[in-house]
């Protein structure tokens, strides 16, 4: 029997995760909002679920598909973007000016997007009874905050936390909580237009990203992995 995974997004990063997985062998689930999202994952023989991955009822609905289907879930990753504000400086702006729309959207919706995923997937797993591993793929400003971004890095800094005290609480249940952590922009189509001349060497790669989430999933109780940084060689690196 394959191991089972369940990947909360189906497009750019998400779907690379869900190919690699499955190319890997695992039996894969894909969970996203639209059908189109989907399209990719389901022509590669993985089970397209469509829900709201920020919204608990149905994120469990969802996950307990795909345990039904696959019997059961080895590995679940976050790898959704939580909904963002439209209009404004990107990563909220300077927080004199900020509104608290903004960090709602910004901030807090981040931080609820970690919450929703960690909460109902320990649910899931701890159910299971046989462990398992939750990984929450977030960026460079969980580890620290830049000008103008402050309420996107207050939720970042958030879901940091909300992995650092779930990786406590569930230890003796055998489950694995990883925070991956990727300190750069991703090379996809979806920032392709802004990265255009950014240097190929300064981009994190999805398919290495995919690579480090197979690397935590596979790791065993004797020697876990809480957080992992990726960051390009072309990146600048900040201990």
């Amino acid at each position: 029997m394959s191991a089972s995974a369940v990947v909360l997004g189906a497009r750019n990063l998400g779907g690379a995760i869900a190919t690699h997985l499955q190319t890997a062998g695992w039996s894969v689930a894909a969970v996203a909002r639209s059908d189109d999202s989907l399209a990719g994952v389901r022509s590669e023989g993985a089970l397209g679920l469509n829900a709201d991955a920020a919204d608990p009822g149905a994120l469990r609905a969802a996950l307990d598909e795909a345990a039904r289907r696959h019997d059961g879930i080895d590995l679940l990753v976050n790898a959704v973007t939580a909904a963002r504000p439209t209009g404004g400086p990107w990563g909220g702006g300077p927080i004199a000016d900020a509104s608290p729309d903004a960090f709602e959207g910004w901030a807090a919706a981040v931080g609820r997007q970690a919450f929703t995923f960690l909460s109902v997937g320990a649910s899931v797993l701890r159910a299971q009874g046989r462990g398992g591993t939750l990984v929450q793929v977030t960026g460079g400003s969980a580890r620290r905050a830049l000008p103008g971004r402050g309420l996107w890095a207050a939720g970042a800094a958030a879901t940091r936390a909300l992995v650092q005290a779930a990786a406590q609480e569930l230890r003796e249940d055998g489950i694995h909580v990883a925070l991956l952590v990727v300190d750069a922009t991703i090379a996809s189509p979806k920032t392709a237009e802004r990265t255009r001349d950014v240097p190929a060497d300064a981009l994190a790669d999805q398919e290495e990203i995919a690579r480090a989430v197979a690397y935590l999933a596979g790791q065993q109780p004797t020697g876990f992995t809480h957080e992992l940084v990726v960051t390009p060689a072309g990146e600048r690196w900040v201990p």
